[in-house]
Parts: structure tokens; sequence; C-alpha cells
């Protein structure tokens, strides 16, 4: 059965253990769980949907397309007793390693000891702050993918970044970092948020209009809400916003921001609301902004698009520009941003968002590029892995 395994940079569990369990010591439960799982048949469901985040949409994409059978998504645990596995369904699968420490890139002699039980995965995608070298070398055979998620290229030293085959940017300017590292390494401009979008999670719907700007960003400084309070106040007050945290810490000075500065903003989080909620939320705007700068391409940029918003986008966002075209947008620079809400307001019917994404950049398209680019390595090898 052909797997995909997306590692997670996300630790969670507290107070952490004083000396997590040795790869010898997780040999055997690993054995023990591999047997049980084994003898248990899960009959693979016809419809595989793709939906979530950051981490489902890349791999969820894989098998529904026939890429892989099944997706694995991995993340680590630092306190006495893991979470148990959750097997979401016949083709997903989540499970929690013991951290061995908690420095960059990630150490885990549970989840070596889980490869050596289960063998390693045929496409291995590692997301963020990365793994240890030992991990990818388990994983010799594996096809392996690797994708910062921000507006670094590459966030793990330079020991592991060489042993992926495949690193995922969101700029050119990010694949230029990646060959001024490693020269001849493959890149491609396909972030992992906005490339595999999934049109069935966002939507036009038909709802009342009553807020003329959505922003869906986390609660932290990078995000530059202050770019948009800066351009509401030289606007009418009758222009309306709504800002949608799912986290971060910056929520409660943002609110308290906006009421100094009197304008008209409503706040939705934290904590975060369900996907379906959030496009309810888009469909009450007129259109969506993004206004950072040292940003990853976020996947917004096309959920609001999906969801039918054209997008303003600051001109100096590091990542994602290349979403923003006629047909679904326009930038401004961060002292010009009141001008561009203006303009974007006053023809919002010049605008045709989702059928620009439909065309370019949902998950079918983005899959068959990720496809042509295992397959591009040497065939011996991609004969094992794909087919």
């Amino acid at each position: 059965m052909r797997k995909i395994v997306v590692i997670s940079d996300f630790q969670d569990g507290w107070p952490p253990v004083s000396r997590p369990p040795t790869k010898t010591e997780r040999l055997a439960a690993w054995a023990t769980r591999f047997k049980e799982e084994m003898a248990t048949t899960h009959p693979h469901e016809d419809h595989v949907g793709v939906s979530g985040g950051y981490l489902e949409r890349l791999p969820l994409a894989c098998v529904a397309d026939g890429l892989c059978d099944c997706a694995e998504i991995w993340s680590h645990w630092r306190a006495g007793t893991p979470p148990p596995d959750a097997r979401e369904s016949s083709f997903l699968t989540r499970r929690s390693f013991y951290l061995d420490g908690s420095i960059p890139p990630f150490s885990s002699e549970d989840m070596l000891a889980h490869i050596e039980v289960y063998g390693a995965p045929d496409i291995l995608c590692v997301w963020g702050l990365g793994v240890g070298e030992e991990i990818l070398q388990a994983c010799k055979k594996s096809f392996k993918i690797y994708n910062s998620i921000d507006a670094p290229a590459l966030r793990i030293p330079a020991m592991t970044s060489r042993h992926f085959d495949l690193i995922l940017t969101g700029s050119e300017e990010q694949s230029r970092d990646v060959e001024a590292r490693h020269p001849g390494k493959r890149t491609a401009i396909l972030p992992i948020g906005p490339e595999f979008a999934a049109p069935s999670m966002f939507y036009p719907i038909d709802a009342k209009k009553d807020y003329d700007i959505i922003y869906v960003a986390a609660a932290q400084a990078y995000k530059r809400h202050d770019v948009l309070f800066q351009a509401l106040a030289k606007l009418p007050r009758a222009v309306r916003a709504l800002c949608v945290f799912g986290y971060g810490d910056e929520a409660g000075r943002l609110r308290q921001q906006a009421a100094e500065l009197g304008l008209e903003v409503d706040f939705v989080g934290p904590p975060s609301v369900s996907f379906e909620e959030v496009n309810r939320l888009m469909n009450r705007a007129r259109m969506g902004v993004v206004c950072g700068v040292d940003d990853g391409a976020p996947a917004v940029l096309t959920e609001y698009m999906l969801a039918g918003l054209p997008v303003l986008a600051n001109s100096e966002l590091r990542c994602g520009r290349q979403y923003i075209t006629p047909q679904t947008g326009a930038t401004a620079e961060s002292g010009a941003f009141h001008i561009g809400i203006a303009d974007m307001l006053s023809r919002l019917a010049d605008f045709t968002p989702r059928a620009a994404v439909l065309r370019s950049w949902t998950w079918p398209h983005s899959i068959q590029k990720l496809r042509q680019l295992i397959r591009a390595e040497h065939p011996a090898k991609q004969e094992a892995r794909v087919n």
C-alpha cells in the first residue's frame, strides 16, 4: 500500500517527560501495534474529499488522485503518554511521537522505531522547523518534500535540507534562496496553502453583505493588522471590517487598538472557528485583504477567491503575489492601502476570482504538477514510488 506521511512541527503535551523512551523501548510497542493494525481490515472509502488546512490538503489530494493509497499526519508529543492514534477514515491516520528535546529540527527515537517497524513511506513531507537528519536517513528511499510555510524558504539547517528531493517554495525569491544554498536542488513554486485549495470548502453562498472587508489572519504581529487599521482610519467610518483570528496572542491588543481609533471593526476569535464558519463569514464581506509582508504564501489568498471575494494584498508581501491578477484583485503599498480598498469597493463587478482559481490553482491542478515532479526523478526509483 503506497503511503504519504506529512510531519508537522507541532508539539504538544505538558509537562514534558524527564526522559523520553528510547528506540529500543518503543520497538516492542510499535511491533504490537503493527500486528493489531494488520489484523484489522479497513475497506477503502470510495470518495476521498480534500479538506482541512496546511497539513491535510496535499496528502489528501495525493490519495484522491491515486498517487497514494493512504495518508498519515505525524506530530510531536512532550508529556507522559501520547494520545492514541486517530484513524479518521480508511485513508487518513494521525499519530503523535515522543519528542527528544525541544530544539529544532526535532528528533524522536519513537518515530525512528515506528519507521523501522512499519517501513518508510513512499512520500515523506516535512513542513516548518523540520526533523533530525537521522529520520530523513531512515527514509532514504522515500521521495522527500520540504516546505517552510513561511517567508524564509528554508527554516532547517543545510545538513537536513540536503536530503530533500524537492523543495516547495512560494516565490521566485524563495527558489533563488534554495539554489544559493543547494545548487541544482529541485524546487517548485507550489505553496501548499493556496495551491491545494478545495472548491468544496470555500464557495459563494447567498448571504447578506454586511461587511465591506474581511481579514482572516492570526492575531500575530507579522500579519500586520496595523496596515488595515491605518487604512480604515483614513476611510469613511461607514466602511466596516471583520477580523477573524484563528489563534495568536495579539487579539486583546488589536481589539483595544481598533477601539481607541474609533474604527468600525468586529472581531471573531480566538479560539478558531470551523472552516465552514470561516466560509460563511467570508460571504458576509465584499472583499478580502492580506496585509502581511514577512509572510509565506497565505492559504487565505485563494480561499477568499473561491468564496467569490477579490483580494487586496500588500504589494510588499514576500510570497504569494502571483495569485493577484486583474481577475482576482490588486496590490497596494502599506501607506496607500486605503486607496486600494476604496478603488476595489468601487469596481467589484470587474473581478471574477472564483473562476480564476478554478482555472489554475485548485488541488486537481496542483497534484498533477506534483505527480510530474515526482516522476521526473530517476526512473528506477519512480516506478517503485508512483506506479
